[in-house]
């Protein structure tokens, strides 16, 4: 509800609803005013307003009185208030808002003293929060600067100092006031709008003998927009972190091997497997005719360290460093001198004796390659290695080749375990790896 907005009536009183095109006594609204009744109110901001706060009281103890204002709707009932800073024993302070039963915020009363405080400004870190457990739903920050004046200072410093620093402050007197305006000399149109509430003193001195304009004032309050932070999603929580793992088939029809055995390393040592001792992360045994494993025989013809596989600048890379050498598509890349990984290169340990150990890339995907053996133990085992801690997202996977590597599922390692992909549905579950892996 409004008054009457007639241009040619400024002194009619009467009161005119919001979207009535004329007064009760027949005066018609301009179309400004009734486009201005149909606008949508902008929605309240969120914000502290701190009052009470007196620059003038350097060295002793104060009192300033914190209020919400302008929360959403759906802000829960209590919010915590951390605040931070030099003023405050210990350097920090804590304080809660609750709603009221009519929906408002109680204020908050905070102490400080600037007691043996150097004059000059404080920083407040003010962050305000809603948890749920021991997990922040919400968050909102904001700055407070409060000023420590010299014990010498004049009224008119200090206000000219803290003016200077609130460029948005506004000057109001709080807590039971008294209002005063004094203008000693006339001059063009001037509107001033001064508020005196709740017990204090507002006064605004304007004298045009000087040129300069005082503003007095008991007590100093202004406003500090919350800026809220978004909170990121607390990640699922893998139900068995490992970074190495093995699934077993038990589909005895499906083309996968009976075990898939996944590593999520910085580097992959591969070396000959030991059931007491194994120095490779990555152990390997020859597989006799049958598709039996031989933990003796050709095995000892493995070094304990036979081959590096890493990451490159371009894809992945192998190293042999074994006593027995390794060939890659044929040939051996020499001791200690990297190998480039294709789709298709194939891997024989070692190169004095063939069929040791046969592997074939047979996938390379956002987060790592996958490994098959082409010898006797085909349908025994074959190798995901991913790295550590690196979610596909929506980086593109190449098509596999291969039959076996296209019935693979996409495996990578995130959150401390092991995870498999839907790329239709683009869900992850977690993988559990089978106990019994060694």
């Amino acid at each position: 509800m409004k008054k009457c907005s007639h241009p040619e009536h400024p002194y009619c009183t009467q009161w005119v609803l919001p979207g009535e095109r004329a007064c009760p006594s027949g005066h018609l609204q301009p179309a400004a005013a009734l486009a201005a009744d149909e606008l949508p109110g902008e929605p309240p901001r969120p914000l502290l307003h701190i009052s009470g706060f007196d620059p003038r009281a350097a060295g002793g103890r104060q009192t300033i009185k914190v209020e919400l204002r302008g929360m959403p709707e759906d802000a829960p009932a209590a919010i915590t208030m951390e605040l931070a800073s030099a003023l405050f024993p210990g350097g920090a302070s804590r304080h809660a808002f609750e709603r009221n039963l009519q929906g408002h915020w109680r204020p908050q009363f905070v102490e400080f003293s600037s007691r043996d405080k150097e004059h000059g400004q404080y920083r407040v870190e003010a962050e305000l929060r809603c948890s749920h457990g021991t997990h922040v739903r919400r968050r909102w920050v904001c700055t407070l600067i409060i000023l420590v004046p010299r014990s010498d200072a004049s009224l008119s410093e200090i206000h000219q100092t803290f003016l200077a620093t609130h460029k948005n402050v506004s000057v109001t007197a709080d807590d039971g006031s008294i209002a005063r305006v004094s203008a000693q000399a006339g001059g063009g149109r001037l509107d001033i709008g001064v508020t005196a509430r709740n017990a204090s003193i507002a006064r605004l001195d304007l004298d045009a003998r000087n040129g300069r304009v005082a503003v007095g004032f008991s007590s100093i309050a202004w406003d500090e927009d919350l800026i809220e932070i978004e909170i990121p999603e607390e990640p699922e929580k893998h139900p068995h972190p490992a970074t190495a793992g093995e699934v077993s088939n038990h589909d005895a029809s499906a083309s996968l091997p009976r075990h898939i055995r996944m590593f999520a390393l910085d580097e992959f040592v591969l070396g000959r497997f030991d059931p007491h001792d194994s120095a490779a992360a990555i152990p390997l045994a020859h597989f006799a005719g049958g598709g039996h494993r031989d933990e003796g025989g050709l095995t000892r013809r493995l070094s304990a360290r036979h081959a590096v596989i890493r990451r490159s600048g371009n894809g992945f890379e192998i190293e042999d460093v074994s006593r027995y050498g390794l060939l890659v598509d044929g040939a051996w890349p020499g001791k200690h001198q990297p190998a480039p990984l294709r789709l298709g290169t194939r891997i024989e340990m070692t190169a004095s004796v063939r069929g040791v150990v046969q592997l074939v890339v047979t996938a390379l995907l956002p987060t790592g390659l996958v490994l098959h053996r082409e010898d006797d133990g085909a349908q025994d085992e074959c190798f995901v290695l991913v790295d550590p801690e690196r979610h596909p997202g929506r980086e593109p996977v190449r098509p596999a080749m291969l039959p076996r590597a296209a019935a693979m599922p996409l495996l990578f390692h995130h959150n401390g375990g092991f995870w498999r992909l839907d790329p239709a549905g683009g869900t992850q579950v977690a993988v559990i790896p089978d106990p019994a892996f060694a």
